[in-house]
């Protein structure tokens, strides 16, 4: 618990000086360090990283998805766009694959691609929700996380003390229906709050404080597929974490596989202006 205490610590710490220079190249670079980390704990998990130069064109493409948007900014380099890239990349991909198809199958390339743009497309909504929302992109990001990792002190909680019915037994044994729910309802509970606090702090931003609190208890139905999708295949590999770069709580995709289906419904819903207004 000690271990797990300081881990927590010093990520908050890091977190906090990312989000402090949120409109640098610094967040860009955390996130495509994040998404770059997660693919490859993906692939090494699958059995994936033996296939190097698939493997690279996958964490490029990661990266500069992340990474363009900052030199978009500026003006430069625009036709430069997720259509060209990303069709430059599924195109080396199956190049590569048509080269060596007798040493792979088809699964190896096409499970590569999938997982790439998956991780991609999710970690790129939290640049966005910056890019998009000058005024509250921090408050987003911050929100869009606490969606995805506050429910499961709930649902601890609530398992601990209520639990008897157990949810996915054979995927994740500790889960309990009473867990999920009570969960659900924290997470709900705790958006509200964040969003209060904030809405006193920032006048300039309206807060539609009730469907903030409908879409914290949705964040955590949403989380859960991301987070019993990737308990799936740490069962199915027989992993018990995707790495150890927080010492107590696992790899990056230990962290952030709730994040992956969280953060584009909650990019949605705050392009909608579902959750907020800008005065």
């Amino acid at each position: 618990m000690k271990t797990r205490i300081i881990s927590a610590a010093v990520a908050i710490v890091i977190a906090v000086l990312i989000l402090a220079l949120a409109h640098t190249w610094v967040f860009n670079l955390a996130i495509a360090a994040i998404a770059v980390g997660a693919l490859y704990e993906l692939f090494k998990a699958v059995g994936l990283v033996k296939f190097r130069p698939e493997c690279c064109a996958c964490f490029a493409f990661a990266a500069v998805d992340c990474l363009l948007p900052m030199v978009y900014k500026h003006g430069f380099f625009t036709f430069f766009n997720v259509k060209l890239y990303g069709f430059i990349f599924v195109a080396a991909m199956l190049l590569m694959y048509l080269k060596n198809h007798s040493e792979y199958a088809y699964s190896v390339p096409f499970t590569m691609i999938g997982m790439t743009l998956l991780v991609t497309y999710s970690m790129s909504t939290l640049i966005k929700l910056i890019s998009m929302f000058p005024d509250c992109g921090r408050f987003a990001v911050v929100l869009t996380l606490a969606g995805a990792w506050l429910a499961d002190s709930g649902a601890y909680f609530a398992g601990t003390f209520f639990g008897k019915h157990k949810l996915c037994p054979v995927i994740s044994p500790k889960k309990t229906v009473e867990g999920l729910i009570g969960g659900t309802v924290c997470n709900g509970v705790l958006l509200l709050m964040i969003a209060a606090i904030y809405s006193v702090i920032n006048k300039g931003v309206e807060v539609h404080l009730f469907a903030i609190f409908i879409a914290g208890m949705f964040c955590s139905l949403v989380g859960l597929v991301g987070d019993l999708s990737a308990s799936v295949i740490k069962r199915q590999t027989q992993i018990k974490d995707y790495g150890n770069i927080m010492p107590g709580h696992g790899g990056i995709m230990d962290r952030f596989d709730s994040v992956l289906l969280v953060a584009p419904f909650m990019f949605y819903l705050f392009s909608q202006g579902a959750l907020v207004t800008l005065g």
